[in-house]
């Protein structure tokens, strides 16, 4: 009996992480003299981030600390989707920022298709939010690993590997 091998392909991040981020991004805004007054209150939830300051200068200043945080805890830049900042009330600026987690079935089929073509050896299949990429030889699906890294910057979503066996 011949013996196969698997592994997903996933977009996700880490949310503990994430978490720790925005907190560091809080309490420096909160120290840093130039955005001490500028009243920011920053809501993680669930699936988004928003941000409410006193002006778009601000605004790109939090957002700029926001990615430093976030590169400092290894999270990638892709799960970001910053939205067009929106005036709300007291002549404040808000932005909403959306948080990407998941394939959509667009990226799914073409990071499919982009396998099948280079190899001919495994089987892809679209499971919900993730691929699942199977074959017969471990070489075949490190090649399947090594060609998606290589094609990772066309798509705006960080991709990872898991249950490789």
């Amino acid at each position: 009996m011949a013996s196969s091998y698997s592994f997903d392909v996933v977009s996700d991040f880490d949310r503990q992480e994430l978490v720790n981020a925005v907190d560091q991004l809080r309490r420096e805004v909160d120290q840093r003299y130039d955005l001490k007054d500028s009243n920011t209150e920053i809501e993680l939830q669930d699936n988004e981030l928003i941000v409410t300051t006193a002006n778009d200068m601000t605004l790109k200043a939090v957002e700029i600390i926001l990615r430093q945080k976030a590169t400092k805890r290894n999270l990638s830049l892709k799960i970001f989707d910053f939205k067009d900042s929106e005036v709300s009330a007291g002549s404040r600026v808000r932005q909403s920022i959306k948080l990407k987690r998941g394939l959509s079935q667009d990226i799914a089929k073409n990071l499919s298709k982009i396998i099948r073509d280079e190899l001919k050896k495994v089987t892809v299949s679209i499971q919900g939010e993730s691929l699942r990429v199977t074959g017969k030889n471990k070489d075949d699906l490190q090649q399947a690993i090594s060609i998606l890294r290589k094609e990772e910057d066309q798509f705006d979503v960080p991709l990872q590997f898991e249950n490789y066996r």
